[in-house]
């Protein structure tokens, strides 16, 4: 009979390098993702104050520290699967549709961002608040057409979410997120029709006082 603590230090040995890999690939790639948010949230304060050059290049840099995590971690998809990957994703995502929506470009797909689809979904979804403020800093300066540019869009997106009908343990937590979109698409078409019908009042008011 085999000795047990001979096939235990056996067993051990390989558990513990195990470990110690997974332990260094997700060290290596836990700062990453951190650095990748910090660009994407970035990105997306320099969307907001029209320095577009700068977003794309922060957008660029948040996708490149997100590649460098991936290859870090092909060997262990179940850190890849964990959780700290699919947030940095998702706000990668979410500054990449941001900008794309305010400049007037193609949609990213998932394939050009190189993330998964439940980060892409719920980047998606936070794309559509961050479209919201930008619409309204927009129609305060009476750039309707932009804006109904911009909530044609957000409508169009969260038509593409709400379909997507799949446990949250797939999704990401998509639900909730879309859920959260149906507030912001609604309060967002009820402002920009206010502001609509006001301004179409204050034309009229100075239409009838051009013919006084």
């Amino acid at each position: 009979m085999t000795d047990i603590s001979t096939s235990l230090d056996q067993i051990m040995e390989r558990v513990r390098d195990d470990f110690s890999s997974k332990n260094a690939a997700r060290e290596k790639a836990l700062p990453l993702c951190r650095e990748a948010i910090r660009f994407s949230a970035n990105a997306i304060r320099a969307v907001h104050r029209h320095e577009f050059d700068l977003a794309r290049e922060l957008a660029a840099k948040a996708g490149e520290q997100l590649r460098v995590a991936k290859l870090s971690l092909l060997a262990h998809p179940d850190i890849y699967f964990a959780g700290f990957v699919h947030d940095s994703q998702k706000e990668f995502a979410e500054a990449s549709i941001t900008l794309a929506m305010v400049e007037g470009g193609e949609l990213p797909t998932p394939t050009d961002l190189d993330v998964e689809y439940a980060a892409y979904l719920n980047g998606m979804g936070e794309a559509i608040g961050e479209l919201r403020r930008h619409l309204l800093d927009t129609l305060r300066s009476g750039d309707i057409e932009k804006c109904e540019v911009w909530l044609s869009a957000m409508d169009e997106m969260y038509s593409v979410l709400v379909t997507v009908d799949y446990p949250d343990a797939m999704t990401g937590g998509l639900r909730r997120t879309t859920d959260n979109v149906r507030g912001i698409l609604e309060r967002t078409r009820g402002d920009f029709t206010m502001s609509l019908q006001q301004r179409r009042l204050e034309q009229k008011i100075e239409d009838f006082g051009k013919q006084m």
